[in-house]
This record gives C-alpha cells, sequence and structure tokens, in this order.
C-alpha cells in the first residue's frame, strides 16, 4: 500500500506529454484539466504519504522531479506558442536548471548539498502553478491571455528569481564549507 504515493507521481509524470501535447493542440481546455489533475494528485499523494507514513527514499525523488517536470514543460510549451513570454519560460526552466546543477556540482566535488525547499520557494511553485493554470483557464475560454500575463508573469518573474538567489545563496555557503577528513562539512 505504501506504493500508492509513488504511483500518483509516476502517473503524474505520465501526464506531461499529455499536458504538453494537448497545449500544441490548441486543446487548452483538455490541457486545463490535465494539469488540475495533475496538480491535485500532487495533493493526494503527499496527504497519503505524510497521513499513512507511507513516505519513501523514491517518492522523495519522484515528486519533486513530477512537479518540475510538469511545470518546466508547461512554461517551455507555453513559452514557444507564445502565449507567455519567451523570457518567463526562460527565467523559469533557468532557475530549475541552476538548482538541478548545483546539486550535482556538489556531489562531483565530493561535497553533496542536501536540497531543502525554502519558504520562497514554495510559494514561488504555487504562484507559478496559479499563473499556468489562469493562463491555461482563460486560453480554454478562447479570450486573449494578455492581462493574465501581464499582472500574473511580474510576480512570478519576482519569484522566481528570489527563490534562485536564495538556493544560489545557500548553495556557495555550503559549498565554502571545509569538510572534514571523513567527507562531511
Amino acid at each position: 500500500m505504501h506504493n500508492i504515493p509513488n504511483l500518483i507521481s509516476v502517473m503524474r509524470l505520465l501526464l506531461v506529454p499529455v499536458t504538453v501535447w494537448l497545449i500544441i493542440s490548441e486543446a487548452h481546455g483538455w490541457a486545463f484539466l490535465t494539469f488540475m489533475a495533475a496538480g491535485i494528485s500532487d495533493g493526494i499523494d503527499g496527504y497519503l504519504a505524510r497521513r499513512f507514513d507511507w513516505r519513501t527514499r523514491l517518492g522523495a525523488y519522484l515528486d519533486p522531479l513530477a512537479d518540475k517536470a510538469l511545470l518546466v514543460s508547461v512554461f517551455v510549451t507555453l513559452g514557444f506558442l507564445k502565449l507567455i513570454p519567451a523570457w518567463l519560460a526562460i527565467a523559469v526552466v533557468s532557475r530549475d536548471a541552476l538548482i538541478v546543477g548545483a546539486v550535482l556540482l556538489s556531489r562531483l566535488l565530493d561535497h553533496p548539498v542536501h536540497v531543502r525547499p525554502l519558504m520562497v520557494s514554495k510559494v514561488n511553485t504555487v504562484v507559478q502553478i496559479v499563473f499556468a493554470v489562469s493562463v491555461l483557464g482563460v486560453a480554454a475560454l478562447g479570450k486573449p491571455v494578455g492581462t493574465i500575463v501581464e499582472y500574473g508573469g511580474i510576480p512570478v518573474a519576482l519569484l522566481t528569481a528570489l527563490s534562485g538567489a536564495d538556493y544560489l545563496s545557500a548553495w556557495l555557503r555550503h559549498m565554502a564549507e571545509q569538510p572534514d577528513e571523513d567527507g562531511a562539512p
């Protein structure tokens, strides 16, 4: 039973190409629904893992991987189709690439960093999700997304930059620590 949250995360990963295909096909209503289903499933798998103590090491990797794969893919697709500005999609993707690159580099240098979500990052993720849902929802209604993008893009950009800067700062502090002879900081 404890694998149910992991199964839900895998299903969310499988929704990524479906959602992207629906956006590209201009089936924005269906894209909106699949994105919403993915978001709801994220809440369900997290609830189940915590409520029934079904947390697993695999789940600790699968859940954020599914979240980031969905958000990054949707932002890239919306940017490619010019539903959102390309610079905004690039900012969202670059922040995540920066974090992944920093984690990988710290491991390569045998000074691994343990990434824990920062509060600003959690807020950033919520704002990115609300923004993407809003863009897809307005597009599904056949309305122009300009106002949503104009006003919603600003907090997304600011929080993305702030979150990236916080992670970078924490990583730089960690990397400046000298590990002892056993490799521990």
